[in-house]
């Protein structure tokens, strides 16, 4: 029996995915964005107190958050009762910060990733924790979505490309963690706003851009942004992200996990971080294109 703890989608998605292709009987300690994510996946659950959970499972799953202390909580209750404790790394940023509340790390026993490139990352900043290569389960269930999806129901071919545009919620992210939402000098509206800058500069026509919510933003966050920039951009519907992947040509967006299931889709994928600005180790993944490094085909000037 698995005690499983989630809280944030990323994390859930993985973990979800893992008790439905393992099978696993597992106790389900979940929060957040994380319950409907178990739901979509695994269908009814029941959640139950954690320090219930726990003390009735041999072992202890567990995601990460940014958002919450749930996995940090689970950490130093599992330990209290001398349970085993792996945590299921989901991205390949703020590793060391995944783990710290208040000033105190609570780690795991082990530490589990979905690539390479994740393992060589764990080790480095953990390098007294064991870290396991353990295949994605969540790339593993979405690409057969998607190729089942485009089976069922081809992508639509007119006379323009339709652009899945992802969010992140960089500057809630930022404030959280270092009080200014501009940490990083720019925030989600401004990689928005530079991607409309330069969209004829993609160098296809756009017929549609869809933009999809992070699911720790709160509704109508980008309303008035899509009004502005209508008829040619829209809000995501909410279906699941292997349905919009399949139905687009091309994926944009910065720091974001669907970016990474987008060239597994084989879709073309633009980072939209803005000119001078940090890019990070998703945006610099093979396959992806910088847009600010695409020729200007207009001479204007951005301003964040």
């Amino acid at each position: 029996m698995i005690c499983i703890a989630s809280h944030d989608a990323g994390g859930a998605e993985i973990l979800a995915s893992y008790v439905a292709q393992s099978g696993a009987a597992c106790r389900l300690v979940l929060e957040g964005p994380a319950i409907g994510v178990f739901k979509r996946i695994l269908g009814p659950i029941v959640p139950i107190p954690m320090a219930e959970a726990i003390s009735f499972s041999d072992w202890c799953l567990l995601g990460t958050s940014w958002q919450s202390d749930l996995e940090w909580r689970a950490i130093e209750e599992a330990r209290r009762v001398g349970k085993r404790i792996v945590t299921f790394l989901d991205h390949w940023v703020n590793y060391a910060e995944r783990f710290v509340r208040n000033g105190v790390q609570h780690l795991p026993d082990e530490i589990w990733v979905g690539d390479v490139e994740a393992q060589a990352l764990a080790r480095k900043h953990f390098p007294q924790t064991s870290v396991k290569l353990v295949p994605n389960p969540y790339f593993a269930r979405v690409t057969q979505e998607i190729t089942r999806h485009e089976a069922l129901k081809p992508r639509r071919i007119g006379p323009g490309m339709r652009v899945l545009f992802v969010c992140e919620n960089i500057s809630e992210h930022a404030r959280l963690r270092y009080g200014d939402a501009r940490h990083w000098g720019y925030t989600e509206f401004d990689a928005i706003e530079y991607f409309f800058s330069r969209i004829e500069d993609i160098g296809v026509p756009i017929e549609r851009v869809i933009l999809r919510p992070h699911p720790s933003d709160p509704p109508g966050k980008y309303s008035s942004l899509i009004s502005e920039h209508a008829p040619l951009a829209e809000q995501s519907s909410g279906r699941p992200l292997f349905e919009e992947i399949a139905e687009c040509d091309i994926v944009a967006g910065c720091e974001s996990m669907a970016q990474v299931v987008a060239l597994l889709a084989k879709r073309r994928v633009l980072c939209v971080v803005p000119p001078g600005q940090r890019v990070s180790f998703i945006d610099r993944r093979p396959g992806v294109e910088m847009l600010r490094d695409l020729p200007t085909t207009k001479h204007r000037t951005y301003v964040p």
